[in-house]
């Protein structure tokens, strides 16, 4: 078993390349509406309530993931996605009519159906991958994934910034317009034979629950999966406690941006070595050892010292990410091609919904009680999640002793 860095081999792919490429495009363009949307909101009502809406206008699709995720079963997946981002451009270049907050209903609306097609749009990519990469690159190829997402994140906010100080809104609305277009383009070059779906049987609720059976059932998958969502509902607690972490260290509110950058940069340098790491270690320990990173790092943030911060914010920005690598791509791998697309948007709303609920009990718990002892509570409780993680990698290596045609979890 290799553990070198395949990332030379993976980018000479042309499909791979071509993938990249366009998370690197939508991502910048998505990133930088993120942002500029709840300013833009802010800039006509002041009201902090309404500008919060935006984010989880966009979120809030992911709790359908897996109805959603149906319908990356139900059509070719190329065809999809190519669809989605060319409706994606059009609903986005309406946004250049919300001027006045008598249209902010219209932003409202493109948001959910743009939080909605994300939710799709993952499911269909993460199906179409695994018919595009050779499946002994894929944690490669989703370590790299990650780190052209976050790279976005970290440029793209500061661009958007100042075009909507020059231009507005509707400047970074055609922006993201013109990403999808270039979407949409690097989707309909990419060389992938895709079988006809199969024709449906039962309802779409039976249809929608099979992705749900399929993780539950499997022995490898689902301790990765609960593991992850776990991991994002301890984080998004602490999360949620950023600023009272910033305000203890004695700076402004806007210190914040400088731990989520640092933070960002531990994500970039993770994806790059993921798939090496999952070749040596397997999803399990690798999830784990990153789990137990991000317990640490969250813990050690009730000591009250900048550099302390700094340091924390990279290593939870590098171990947070293990685990949903580790399971990613432990789904795309033991998932049947006709489910996949349910699989993976199910594991997502298992995963990713957690955030959100940590985010809100995080909001309450800081006005309640003091930040330190929650942070060393939230430290311990990931160190537990890793712990259990561990004990399931045990179990998962004696079922795929049994199962020959399975056993290549790594």
């Amino acid at each position: 078993m290799t553990t070198t860095w395949s990332g030379a081999r993976l980018l000479r792919d042309r499909n791979a390349r071509l993938y990249l490429t366009q998370v690197v495009v939508s991502g910048f363009g998505t990133s930088a509406l993120w942002l500029v949307s709840g300013v833009w909101v802010k800039d006509l009502t002041g009201s902090n309530g309404l500008a919060a809406l935006c984010v989880f206008a966009l979120w809030a699709p992911t709790l359908a993931g897996p109805l959603l995720g149906t319908v990356a079963d139900r059509i070719r997946r190329k065809p999809l996605l190519i669809g989605v981002n060319l409706l994606l451009a059009a609903l986005v270049v309406a946004l250049v009519t919300v001027d006045s907050p008598d249209r902010l209903w219209l932003l409202f609306a493109v948001l959910l159906v743009y939080g909605a097609s994300g939710v799709v749009q993952d499911a269909a990519e993460s199906a179409l991958v695994t018919a595009a990469v050779d499946p002994s690159l894929l944690g490669d190829f989703n370590g790299l994934r990650m780190t052209a997402n976050e790279g976005m994140k970290l440029v793209a906010p500061l661009a958007g910034a100042g075009l909507y100080a020059v231009y507005g809104g509707p400047g970074v609305a055609l922006l993201d317009a013109v990403t999808f277009v270039l979407a949409a383009g690097l989707c309909a070059l990419l060389r992938v034979h895709e079988d006809r779906p199969r024709q449906a049987s039962g309802d779409w609720r039976a249809q929608t629950a099979e992705g749900a059976r399929h993780l539950w059932a499997h022995p490898r998958l689902r301790p990765l999966v609960l593991a992850g969502g776990g991991t994002m509902l301890f984080t998004g607690v602490c999360g949620a406690l950023v600023y009272a972490i910033v305000a203890g260290l004695g700076h402004s509110p806007a210190y914040a941006g400088v731990l989520y950058a640092v933070q960002g940069v531990g994500s970039v340098a993770i994806g790059l070595v993921s798939g090496p790491a999952l070749r040596l270690l397997g999803p399990h320990l690798f999830g784990a050892c990153g789990i137990a990173l991000t317990a640490v790092a969250v813990a050690a943030r009730a000591v009250p010292s900048d550099a302390v911060a700094v340091v924390c914010s990279l290593a939870n920005g590098a171990g947070l990410p293990c685990v949903l690598i580790a399971a990613l791509t432990a789904v795309q791998r033991e998932t049947p091609g006709a489910l996949l697309g349910r699989a993976t948007a199910t594991a997502n709303t298992l995963v990713f919904a957690p955030n959100v609920i940590g985010l809100a009990a995080g909001a309450a718990l800081v006005e309640l009680v003091d930040y330190r002892p929650l942070l060393v509570a939230l430290g311990l409780a990931l160190l537990v999640t890793a712990g259990v993680l561990l004990q399931s990698r045990a179990r998962a290596s004696c079922t795929a002793s049994r199962s020959p045609s399975d056993a290549n979890p790594a």
